[in-house]
């Protein structure tokens, strides 16, 4: 995934960021940041944070970096997320679909729950990384700029963020195999 944005020709020195620059902006990636909200909070709301995110570019548009516009929205989503978290919002109960899934329930509903035991016992900071790899697609330099670290050090914190999760994936192996009726690891 690339952050690269194609805006109007400028000077570096040139604060200037106008109307033109916005819609390229929006038009690169707004679609990536609602569906950084669709998976990290309640679909209603995922609209309106994307927005937020959006407005905050626009208010600051002359703090973001040329050439690492996505790194810096996603920076500023997950600023965004965490006070709406913080304000304990309900989240309304979605409409029930009409389809039928084949999966089994109660299947899905253990390998969901194995898989947010394991992301949970993980530091924030190494969940974070993971989802942002593996969810958004985000790796080398931009997941660098996310950090605020540099391109070695975010290769690294990748690195030991994989390693961490499969200690806890085989953690949690080990535990499970003591305990009579329990699964492995719904990934393997």
């Amino acid at each position: 995934m690339s952050s690269t944005l194609a805006l109007p020709n400028r000077d570096l020195g040139d604060p200037m960021r106008d109307d033109a620059w916005f819609e390229a902006l929006f038009r690169a990636h707004s679609t990536a940041v609602y569906r950084y909200f669709l998976r990290r909070a309640a679909a209603d709301d995922a609209q309106d944070l994307a927005a937020d995110v959006l407005a905050t570019a626009w208010r600051r548009r002359d703090d973001v970096p040329a050439g690492a516009e996505l790194p810096w929205l996603y920076r500023t989503a997950g600023y965004v997320l965490a006070n709406h978290r913080r304000k304990g919002r309900p989240t309304p109960v979605a409409d029930v679909p009409e389809e039928v899934d084949d999966a089994d329930p109660a299947e899905l509903a253990v390998d969901d729950d194995e898989v947010r035991a394991v992301l949970g016992a993980l530091a924030p900071r190494d969940r974070r990384i993971l989802l942002l790899h593996a969810w958004e697609g985000v790796d080398g330099d931009e997941l660098a700029a996310i950090l605020g670290v540099s391109r070695g050090g975010a290769d690294a914190a990748l690195s030991r963020a994989r390693a961490r999760l499969r200690q806890a994936w085989a953690d949690r192996d080990a535990t499970a195999a003591e305990l009579p009726g329990t699964h492995g690891s719904p990934l393997a």
